[in-house]
């Protein structure tokens, strides 16, 4: 049996029914243990603990699930893309932004196979990815465009409909979900943001600013060389594809941090930890500075993260306890550990 298959019968089971199976097959358990020792970076004849065998396969464990969640990503956001570009836009002549909009319009212009020219024109990103972000993620993101290239070439995509309103939104739709899959799995299919994060560590431009002005250059040559009709359906695919990655990366679940001084802390802290269930840190800090002068007085300071749908119930309740309470709310594009978690998108 392969180590593959190995790791997958250890993906859901308890620490103690993996010991009884090792004891059971000493094929298994010379597997396991070398590559638990290789996950500790233990030498090869040095002997494990029992408890560095339950943490070595808790590792072991987590690692296959995140490769298979990965692969599961880009799997579906590659045949997302496809359905998206072959279904929808590539029949009916629109375009979409970035690396994929170029090659639109090259296919357009010089009738050269698509799929080979998503590949050709992402290869200079994907070098610039190499040394800007990592090795892995430019091998994986290799991979899922020729995989991407391969399906637009032999895939039978179905052509949906020919009307161009719901060719604008809805191949907007699946190419943005594509692309979203793919970089959640660890990858990109468009390398145009590899080249906005390269070139604002260079200029004072930001990323955003960098894909707008790529983007309106990529329309205004389709304004130009075909009608301007075409270019504003185009613009509408792009504005739903952005809208759909910004909804796959994010979640119906956009995160606020939450500042709150007041005087009566105590109160509104027992609020948010037990009625709204959520975590809370408090900070020591003073009060005093402004207009009037300076008078200095201790106090606490609370920062909480809630979901966007919870925040009318929180200044709520706090306006109830203080009415002057001083609150400061700001987005947050992702939290990790803590009592904030974000539920799981459906794939």
């Amino acid at each position: 049996m392969s180590l593959c298959a190995y790791v997958v019968q250890i993906v859901s089971v308890p620490d103690f029914v993996i010991f009884e199976i090792m004891a059971m097959n000493p094929q298994f358990q010379h597997i396991i243990t070398e590559e638990v020792k290789k996950a500790l970076g233990k030498k090869g004849k040095e002997k494990l603990s029992r408890y560095e065998l339950a943490k070595g396969s808790l590792i072991l464990r987590r690692t296959a699930w995140q490769n298979f969640r990965s692969f599961l990503f880009m799997s579906t956001g590659i045949l997302s893309a496809g359905f998206g570009l072959e279904g929808f836009l590539i029949p009916n002549g629109l375009i979409d932004g970035g690396v994929t909009g170029i090659s639109l319009l090259a296919n357009k212009q010089s009738g050269f196979p698509l799929s080979i020219l998503i590949l050709l024109i992402n290869i200079p990103f994907l070098l610039l990815g190499w040394k800007q972000i990592g090795k892995g993620f430019c091998i994986k993101s290799i991979v899922c465009i020729g995989v991407l290239a391969l399906a637009l070439a032999f895939f039978p995509y179905p052509i949906v409909t020919n009307d161009k309103v719901l060719i604008a939104v809805f191949g907007g739709f699946f190419l943005g979900a594509g692309i979203g899959l793919v970089i959640r799995g660890g990858a990109v299919i468009d390398g145009t943001e590899i080249l906005a994060i390269f070139l604002s560590r260079k200029r004072s431009v930001s990323v955003g600013d960098f894909i707008m002005l790529f983007n309106i250059v990529i329309f205004s040559v389709a304004a130009y060389l075909y009608t301007i009709e075409m270019a504003l359906y185009s613009i509408l695919t792009y504005m739903a594809a952005a809208k759909t990655v910004d909804f796959i990366l994010d979640g119906i679940e956009e995160f606020t941090g939450v500042t709150i001084i007041s005087p009566h802390s105590v109160e509104i802290a027992d609020f948010i930890k037990n009625v709204m269930g959520r975590g809370l840190t408090v900070y020591t800090g003073k009060r005093g500075f402004g207009k009037r002068g300076e008078n200095l007085v201790g106090t606490e300071i609370i920062f909480t993260v809630v979901t966007r749908l919870e925040i009318s119930r929180l200044t709520n309740e706090v306006e109830k306890i203080d009415p002057n309470a001083f609150i400061v709310m700001q987005s947050i594009n992702d939290t990790r550990g803590g009592m904030v978690k974000k539920r799981p998108l459906k794939h």
